[in-house]
């Protein structure tokens, strides 16, 4: 595991950006596993710098998210798949079809989940970015006694909801459930970018660096993983 703290956020964006484009740089036809929340936006702006500057394109790339709001249309403005398009997609040269999401508005959630398995199997993650919540998760994968490996559907903790509530107009409307791709897909991944920002995350930092590998702490099974690089700033990285 590879650790790197920044001073600057700009510089850790940008370091985080160029881990991805070096991946396309090497291979056009790379798979990205890409994630939400606050922590990637400004990866993705850097990231669309880089496009609009000619230095990398996302034409022949695959990207497959980690996750989505169980009842959220693709067009609902909370939704992950809005997200991205706001925030990547909608800026870069990445064909819609190329771009894959869990959907959590289908009939049958089991197989949507063993869709998207099938999916990931056939196009194998060569870089994947993960965010670090509060409670430790990866993904939507909550701390429990025990972590499905295969995309799932997740009862979203309290603690996951009311993060969330910013985004929304009432803590009511945030959604209940998630799917979620699981940490045994996140593990196969060829190598993983955990990027940690904020002094209100040091604990949780060191508890997934540096603690037990526990299922209670998802975030620590990323001790397995023989490529990861942990970015974090200053005050998320003050207790290492």
């Amino acid at each position: 595991m590879e650790l790197k703290c920044f001073d600057n956020i700009s510089d850790l964006d940008r370091y985080a950006a160029q881990i991805f484009a070096d991946t396309i740089k090497h291979n056009p036809r790379a798979t990205l596993g890409l994630a939400t929340g606050s922590t990637p936006i400004g990866i993705y702006g850097k990231m669309i710098e880089m496009y609009n500057n000619g230095e990398i394109s996302f034409k022949d790339t695959t990207t497959f998210n980690l996750d989505e709001y169980v009842g959220l249309s693709p067009d609902h403005e909370q939704s992950y798949a809005q997200f991205m398009k706001h925030h990547l997609f909608d800026h870069i040269d990445l064909p819609k079809q190329q771009a894959h999401l869990p959907s959590g508005m289908v009939n049958d959630l089991k197989a949507e989940c063993q869709s998207y398995d099938r999916m990931l199997a056939e196009q194998p993650i060569d870089v994947q970015l993960l965010g670090l919540g509060h409670n430790g998760h990866i993904g939507f994968n909550e701390p429990d006694q025990e972590l499905q490996g295969g995309t799932h559907i997740v009862e979203l903790e309290e603690a996951t909801r009311a993060a969330n509530a910013r985004f929304f107009d009432t803590p009511d409307e945030v959604p209940t459930k998630a799917i979620t791709m699981g940490v045994g897909s996140i593990l196969k991944a060829d190598s993983i970018v955990l990027v940690v920002k904020g002094a209100d995350k040091a604990n949780i930092v060191k508890q997934a660096l540096h603690g037990p590998i526990t299922t209670e702490v998802p975030a620590s099974l990323l001790q397995t993983h023989k490529n990861v690089i942990v970015l974090v700033d200053r005050e998320a990285g003050r207790l290492l």
